[in-house]
């Protein structure tokens, strides 16, 4: 069903679309297939606004991030990256890394966003392009989808998205984080599924968008307050070395204190004694 009511996002560059599949859903596609999108700056730059904004919609409760063409998204422009270092800029790309909260195409790193992101890998994933889908909630993958953390060979560091070599280390163990590493050769989505952990379906090309949305359809039939609030207990679980600090983190979160007095807490408890489907509301705004 498409959103009953006409969304207005930020102004932003072909380089990237934007649509509502449905009720609640924000589609976002990298789109620059004939550079198998490869991110630039002004990419990063529309990614970031779209999604702040989709953080404060309360009536998007789920994104999904997919590409046009054969690729998901092949990581940086590495022209436009020698380029910088044949001209001297080490330094500003450093600051950059350091100053670039959000990550690789503003979405590696970021820990504002408390709603599930989707990421339908509808094919090559390589450097920046697994960043991003290791700060995924959920991953659909093609069945000949290739990844790759390729930087070694092309002499560079994988730190763009910052958390990136610890992340996979947690989710995959020190062994396998390093043979992505440290080898630089692509796996496949099935390995990735099986071996290292990072995606959780992997299927035929044409159903790699219907099986994201799917999951969508699975999430927005829960409350949307307490599964964002469950997700800022998650990231906040990725920054803490304490469980208790953990756990009292996220009690003391806007997302956690929203939940306990929301209207769709109640909808659920009165649903369950009435033996019927809750109707959720739109959450309030942090």
């Amino acid at each position: 069903m498409a959103h009953e009511t006409p969304l207005q996002p930020p102004a932003h560059s072909d380089e990237i679309k934007v649509s509502f599949p449905k009720n609640h859903v924000l589609l976002l596609a990298f789109n620059r297939p004939k550079s198998l999108n490869a991110m630039t700056p002004t990419m990063t730059d529309d990614i970031k606004a779209v999604l702040d904004w989709f953080d404060n919609e309360p009536s998007l409760w789920v994104a999904i991030i997919t590409g046009q063409g054969r690729a998901f998204c092949a990581g940086a422009d590495l022209v436009a990256w020698h380029k910088r270092q044949s001209s001297g800029g080490a330094d500003a790309d450093q600051k950059a890394l350091i100053e670039g909260v959000d990550g690789f195409g503003s979405i590696s790193r970021r820990y504002s966003t408390c709603k599930p992101i989707i990421a339908a890998v509808n094919g090559g994933a390589y450097g920046g392009g697994v960043e991003m889908i290791l700060n995924c909630d959920l991953v659909v993958a093609s069945e000949d989808a290739k990844l790759a953390l390729p930087e070694v060979k092309r002499g560079v560091v994988a730190v763009q998205g910052g958390k990136r070599m610890p992340r996979l280390s947690r989710i995959a163990g020190h062994q396998l984080a390093s043979e992505m590493l440290l080898l630089g050769k692509p796996i496949t989505a099935k390995d990735a599924a099986t071996r290292f952990g990072f995606i959780n379906k992997v299927v035929p090309s044409a159903n790699v968008l219907p099986t994201a949305l799917a999951l969508a359809d699975e999430i927005i039939e829960n409350s949307p307050d307490a599964v964002q609030s469950t997700k800022r207990a998650l990231l906040i679980a990725s920054r803490s070395g304490s469980v208790e600090e953990a756990v009292v983190a996220h009690i003391s979160s806007k997302e956690s204190k929203r939940a306990f007095v929301s209207e769709n807490i109640q909808e659920g408890l009165r649903a369950f004694n009435e033996k019927r489907k809750p109707s959720w509301k739109n959450p309030a705004k942090l």
